[in-house]
Parts: C-alpha cells; structure tokens; sequence
C-alpha cells in the first residue's frame, strides 16, 4: 500500500508491505524528489529502505520496532483539522495522511458525512462513564464515553458532528471489541 504523509509541512511518500512476519517500508520525500534539491532524498539519491514491526497496543497508540529500536507513536486527533497530531515521546508533529487512490474514501470520512456513524468498541473492555446522553448534539471529535481495557482509559470520540441517536452501552457494562456502543447522526 503506498500512501502520501504530511509531517510538519514535510511530503513524503511512503510504501508498505507485508515482509518476513513485519512490513518492508520505503519512504521518499516528495518535495525533494521533486525539486531535485533540498532534504536528504534529491532525484540521484535512493529511496530509504528499512524494515518494521507495529502492533497497535489501544486505540490511537502503536508500538513500533523501527531497525532495532522500540517507539511509542500516539495519534491524537484534532476536532475540525483533516490531519492528526503524531506524538513519539516529548515531540509532537502534525500530519496529514492521504491514499491517493480514494478520492471517494476521503470524501465519505469527512465530517459532513451523511448518515448515521456508528462508535464501536476497539477492544474488550469496560465502560467507565457516559460524557454525553441520548439526544446530544456534538461536534467532530468530542468525547461520547470512556472505556477502560487493561486499566488504561480511552476516550471514544464522534466520528462526525450531528446528534447522539443511541447510546448501546451503560456505565460499568461489559463490551466486547466490535460491539456497537453509540450512533451520531
């Protein structure tokens, strides 16, 4: 899969695929290949090469092993920005991820998307607490409920602004991964 990253204003294209239990990955900086100069990739230089494992241990939060050393990458999204911020350690980088294939997929994950938008539950887990009820009316991003998962809390935003149709889930109920916990409208 190939897909075109934004990170701090830097372009980058980058091709991931499936190699020896983890992913090969290539990685060229746009703008440089482009231009022919600037950066660490010009049109005479190689596209970087290495190899990685990821495993996604929560919702929004990767472990990845890049050439032998291990991050922790949070992605954290921001209400009303069509990209996310990127959090490895201390640093924070915002970014823009974009398949250029899928024109029509980018259109349908916008905030305007019509029709209900379904809050699944990303892992087994245990509803904390309900932030809003039945009938609300939220904005892209803002918190519905709270699941906790090996004692660690996560906040399961809207997917779209609109109003809250149904709430699945009560607090201290059990839900399994996938299980349907709220509809936006």
């Amino acid at each position: 899969m190939t897909r075109e990253i934004l990170i701090a204003g830097r372009r980058y294209q980058v091709e991931l695929n499936r190699a020896n239990g983890g992913w090969d990955c290539a990685v060229r900086n746009s703008e440089s290949s482009r231009s022919g100069h600037g950066g660490t990739n010009s049109v005479n230089d190689p596209v970087r090469r290495m190899q990685l494992d990821a495993v996604l241990t929560e919702a929004g939060v990767l472990s990845l092993l890049l050439e032998g050393k291990s991050y922790e990458v949070k992605r954290e999204t921001i209400a009303g920005s069509p990209g996310v911020t990127i959090v490895i350690g201390a640093r924070r980088y915002p970014a823009e991820i974009r398949d250029p294939r899928s024109l029509r997929g980018r259109r349908l994950a916008t905030d305007e998307a019509d029709g209900p938008r379904k809050i699944l539950a990303p892992m087994p887990g245990k509803i904390v607490r309900l932030l809003v009820a039945e009938g609300a009316v939220v904005e892209a991003g803002q918190g519905i409920l709270i699941i906790e998962a090996m004692k660690m809390q996560n906040e399961l935003k809207s997917p779209k602004k609109g109003i809250v149709r149904k709430i699945r889930a009560a607090a201290g109920a059990a839900v399994n991964a996938g299980e349907e916990l709220a509809v936006v409208e």
